[in-house]
């Protein structure tokens, strides 16, 4: 299996933190967001390549931070400079896929988030099912939900429906940017964008795949830490305690 580790975007509300710098490799306690993601999967012993998928200005960073790991990490570069011009995740997603040549069950995440939890229960989640899966978490706030992937799902945790930031929420789950894609349904991700899924936001993806194959939502088993702003970084400094 690969790890693909979205990291293209420009963290634009942090700025001038991540100006010129790659918000996943900003610290958190003792370590890099990144670290702490990959140092947990790892413990699964079921990833052989990670692929952090970098814009041009970042790139060297990444590459920087990568060569001093024990694991192996590759780093791709999508050629693009500014927020106004990225590619988007679904493109980046397939981007990597076409670069790498890559033929594997992929995990694909976003490098940004810190959890309290491992993701270790998401991939055996995955394998049990044998189909491809996202996370949910029960959102109250209805002002939140507009800006979210919604999911719907039946008492099996299958996904009946979603959609990306709606005007009209169908449901209280959110999905978060955690998904893990079978080799067949990775296969498929030109086809989706073929068929005009949205490229922005990575759950455009599974909004599509889930209309095709089956697809499963399992509840997220912790807390999510967002780092969208300045505030929101210090806040994670203090108040993050690692995974439980």
């Amino acid at each position: 299996m690969k790890c693909l580790i979205l990291a293209a975007g420009y963290a634009t509300r942090l700025y001038p933190l991540t100006e010129n710098f790659p918000k996943p490799l900003l610290k958190v306690g003792s370590k890099t967001i990144l670290d702490w993601l990959i140092d947990d999967i790892e413990g699964a012993g079921l990833v052989d390549e990670y692929v952090v998928i970098s814009n041009h200005k970042f790139a060297h960073h990444f590459n920087e931070w990568a060569s001093g790991k024990s694991v192996k990490i590759t780093v791709v570069d999508d050629g693009t400079s500014t927020n106004e011009t990225r590619l988007g995740a679904v493109r980046d997603i397939q981007f990597a896929i076409d670069q790498l040549h890559l033929d594997d069950d992929l995990l694909v995440i976003a490098g940004d988030n810190v959890l309290d939890f491992s993701l270790q229960k998401f991939v055996l989640y995955a394998h049990s099912k044998q189909t491809s899966c996202i996370m949910r978490y029960f959102e109250p706030d209805a002002k939140r939900l507009v800006k979210c992937g919604i999911v719907e799902v039946d008492a099996d945790d299958r996904i009946l429906g979603m959609e990306e930031k709606p005007a009209q929420p169908k449901s209280n789950w959110c999905c978060p940017p955690f998904y893990y894609y079978t080799r067949a349904d990775a296969r498929l991700v030109p086809a989706g964008i073929a068929a005009g899924c949205g490229t922005d936001a990575p759950g455009s993806y599974i909004a599509w795949l889930c209309t095709q194959t089956p697809v499963y939502a399992m509840e997220m088993p912790g807390r999510r830490y967002d780092i969208g702003n300045l505030e929101s970084y210090h806040k994670v400094c203090d108040e993050y305690k690692g995974i439980k």
